[in-house]
């Protein structure tokens, strides 16, 4: 069986309910995990995930901050919790579906100033990182696991839109490249996203609402991903292939997000 995985940081499940109507019809995704929803559990539109076939839902929510939810069209059972948010914010939610372990993360975005001492914010984001690998690496890596989501992390070169200006900027600093290499290394976490359109090609899934036309600004960054462990390379691969991609076009769509959902398949 084919389960299709995506990840879409929405900025707000209730603006977005439509749109995510849209992106299910045209894209048919079994799982699509969801950051940003910035509602309570009980606010979550829940009918209008049913009537898109997607009626089995795993909520965090949070008062008009944060928030994250997995809505499957297949049944989604426990899984061990791998909640490392110190401040207890609604930034990760996990389930098991198909055998397949799949955790949704929003990792915090860090403040402005990527100096630890200097900025909570940005100690913070390391400090997630930071507990998210520990945890990881008590994880077998044969295990069919994922890590999706905002992870708020431009991990290489031509995952921004200028390397030497942006590895100054929070997203894509050296500490930052570090603590998410180290997260992948703790599993061996395989890209599929870049297993399939490899450097030195750019590629983004976030722009500015700044810029009145995100194509002809070019300035993206790559922080959405989905990453899986060695356990899942055969089911990636198994046509030959993984099947992995930035779904740009519903960036530009009326009212988006301003990140574009990523998407990954999985023969099972």
């Amino acid at each position: 069986m084919r389960l299709r995985i995506c990840t879409w940081n929405v900025n707000s499940v209730r603006l977005r309910a439509e749109q995510a109507a849209r992106f299910v019809q045209e894209q048919a995704p079994d799982i699509l995990c969801m950051q940003e929803i910035k509602c309570r559990e009980g606010e979550f539109p829940v009918n209008a995930f049913k009537d898109m076939g997607l009626p089995h839902l795993k909520i965090a929510g949070q008062k008009g901050w944060h928030g994250v939810a997995i809505a499957s069209r297949l049944p989604i059972e426990d899984a061990p919790p791998l909640d490392v948010c110190r401040e207890k914010h609604a930034r990760c939610v996990g389930g098991t579906i198909a055998g397949v372990e799949v955790h949704n993360f929003y990792i915090p975005a860090g403040g402005d100033i990527p100096d630890r001492t200097e900025n909570p914010k940005f100690d913070h984001k390391l400090d997630f990182y930071e507990k998210l690998t520990a945890e990881l690496g008590k994880r077998d890596p044969k295990a069919p696991l994922a890590i999706v989501g905002d992870l708020n992390v431009a991990p290489g070169e031509f995952d921004v839109w200028n390397h030497k200006y942006m590895s100054k900027i929070v997203s894509h600093t050296p500490v930052e490249i570090e603590a998410f290499r180290k997260m992948e290394a703790s599993l061996g976490l395989i890209d599929l996203t870049r297993a399939v359109t490899p450097e030195p090609e750019k590629l983004a899934s976030w722009w500015s609402y700044r810029a009145a036309d995100f194509r002809k600004s070019a300035r993206g960054l790559r922080l959405d991903h989905i990453l899986v462990t060695p356990g899942l390379r055969e089911a990636a691969w198994r046509l030959g292939a993984p099947a992995s991609r930035i779904h740009d076009d519903v960036r530009a769509w009326e009212r988006p997000s301003d990140h574009a959902p990523v998407s990954a398949d999985l023969v099972l």
